[in-house]
């Protein structure tokens, strides 16, 4: 077994070369066709998700291996090989083993522990099947990942210590608020209908949103994604599949927007989604910052020639002009014409009941008077209290971006009455969250499984070797019993079938335990070799072992091209 694995994700790379180097359904296919033509690689599978991009191939030379790899993800994603070398990881043989177990368990997703995972390895699987570069090495590792994630999940509660991606992107919206309380009477818009956008709808649905809408390029696939929605049991949400044309429309009518194409380009432009909020009271945070920086001032203040020492023009709104920020590095003598105009100015004293008035200025004016007129001028200036700057008025419109490149234009960021949660956001979200104890259990089972995994792929790596020197055994027993009967030719037949069954018996005999013994040393760690010494010390012939092998690879082709019976 010669396993390796090359890659980048949201552990070892920043999103936006995450997005930069994303990879189309297409161009995922191309890279498999390209991954097994050259000369390192015979089988080739790529695993393409929304925060990782890895291509895992069998090998026969590693660090050419890895030169290859590392190119074509290079050339295929569009980003250049020197700027993506930086973010590149590689794990070879039981160590790749170990990162796709992982992997399957959620234990190196954003959100730990997420199930998600699992159908995108099996889309990655069937992918590589598809285009014929999945072999026996691939074929086994896939589906055994498969296993080892759903032994995960159902024997430990990693559920516990994270969920989807999309119920981590919905608590994200709904900012602390229960996503039930949150959801509900709410009308979605969904747009895809793949794998992730399908979990989205029917969590919505789940959640108690009053409507979901489906938009998508393929009509048939938004129609069968409500259908499954509308005739479960679980909810009794109404859905209706829509064209992507209509997309602006229905923004005018969404709470909710979850988008996760497989867009090159942007699906949501910030113009889209300012023109779908613009039917809803949206606030002017300028307006609503400067009104309540005209309620929270004091009342109109004196101009400069009612007699007011302080620099009118200068002073900015909420800024108290008889305070001690307003007279701090003023001289004694300046300091009491301050205070005698606080004193008698006509300033209007709605103040004054709270202690802040003129009258209470004036006293801290007289206070600080007497103190100038000891050291001349009060030496600090003071910086004015803070205007409250209001709170950003609650959004209309909530925006889910869970596809890589992103879907919506970041810059609906700033636009007034929306939340935007995209990859980006929900990866800084994550950093944070935590780990349940059920996380140390699952690591113990992905250990135990690459332990299993690569003993029987040793032992499996040997088997055709056995097969070999089996065959040569019973050839050998067949020309003897030839010979014999040249040499006796009234030998009966019960007589020959006797020695014929004797001579059988003392071959198995002599090869049944070191063959038995050879499979459980190969099984073990470093046993690669016994193969190697198996076939030197009975002079097999290597094409004999690997026509043993291409046999029983066309025998599970076939076994698995007519599925379960």
């Amino acid at each position: 077994m010669s396993l390796l694995v090359v890659g980048l994700s949201h552990r070892s790379a920043p999103v936006s070369v995450l997005e930069r180097a994303s990879l189309s359904v297409e161009a995922q296919t191309k890279l498999l066709q390209d991954t097994v033509a050259a000369e390192p690689a015979s089988e080739g599978a790529v695993l393409a998700t929304c925060n990782r991009i890895e291509l895992y191939a069998d090998v026969d030379k590693f660090h050419a291996g890895v030169a290859e790899l590392s190119t074509l993800l290079a050339q295929h994603s569009g980003v250049g090989l020197e700027e993506l070398t930086p973010y590149l990881y590689v794990h070879y043989e039981d160590r790749a083993v170990h990162h796709m177990f992982s992997v399957a368990c959620g234990l190196d997703s954003m959100v730990v522990g997420e199930g998600q995972i699992l159908g995108q390895i099996k889309d990655s699987l069937a992918r590589a099947q598809e285009t014929h570069t999945a072999g026996r090495l691939l074929n086994d590792l896939f589906q055994q990942a498969l296993r080892v994630g759903k032994r995960a999940h159902s024997e430990t509660g990693i559920d516990r210590a994270g969920q989807s991606l999309v119920t981590f992107g919905l608590e994200q919206l709904a900012l602390g608020t229960p996503v039930e309380t949150w959801a509900r009477g709410k009308k979605a818009l969904v747009i895809g209908a793949g794998s992730m956008s399908s979990l989205s709808a029917a969590t919505l649905a789940r959640a108690g949103v009053a409507e979901v809408v489906v938009a998508n390029r393929t009509p048939d696939r938004a129609e069968r994604l409500v259908r499954i929605l509308t005739e479960g049991d679980a909810t009794d949400v109404t859905a209706r599949a829509v064209p992507m044309t209509s997309v602006p429309f229905e923004l005018t009518r969404a709470d909710v927007v979850v988008s996760c194409t497989g867009a090159t380009g942007l699906v949501l432009t910030a113009d889209m989604v300012a023109a779908g909020v613009e039917t809803a009271p949206v606030v002017d945070l300028d307006a609503v910052a400067e009104e309540d920086a005209r309620e929270s001032a004091p009342p109109a203040q004196p101009s400069a020639e009612d007699g007011c020492p302080v620099d009118l023009p200068t002073v900015r709104p909420g800024f108290s002009v008889m305070g001690e920020a307003a007279v701090a590095g003023m001289d004694a003598a300046t300091l009491e014409q301050h205070g005698a105009w606080a004193a008698g100015s006509a300033v209007d004293r709605r103040d004054a009941a709270r202690g802040t008035g003129p009258e209470a200025d004036a006293e801290v004016i007289g206070a600080l008077a007497q103190a100038a007129s000891a050291i001349g001028r009060i030496p600090e200036r003071r910086r004015p209290e803070a205007v409250d700057v209001p709170q950003r008025p609650e959004p209309v419109l909530f925006l889910l971006d869970l596809a890589m490149p992103r879907d919506v234009d970041a810059a609906a960021h700033r636009l007034p009455g929306v939340r935007l949660v995209d990859i980006e956001s929900l990866a800084e979200a994550s950093a944070d969250a935590p780990m349940a104890a059920d996380v140390d259990q699952v690591r113990r089972i992905v250990s135990d499984e690459v332990a299993a995994f690569g003993a029987a792929q040793r032992a499996a790596h040997i088997t055709p070797t056995v097969v070999a020197l089996r065959t040569m055994a019973a050839d050998v027993v067949a020309g003897e019993m030839a010979r014999l009967e040249g040499r006796l030719p009234g030998l009966d037949d019960k007589h020959r079938a006797e020695i014929t069954q004797t001579v059988r018996r003392v071959v198995d005999k002599l090869l049944h335990a070191p063959t038995v013994r050879v499979k459980q040393l190969a099984a073990e760690p470093g046993g690669a070799g016994y193969a190697d010494a198996l076939r030197t010390l009975f002079d097999l012939d290597p094409e004999t072992v690997a026509s043993v092998s291409r046999a029983e690879e066309s025998t599970e082709k076939n076994a698995e091209n007519r599925g379960p019976g």
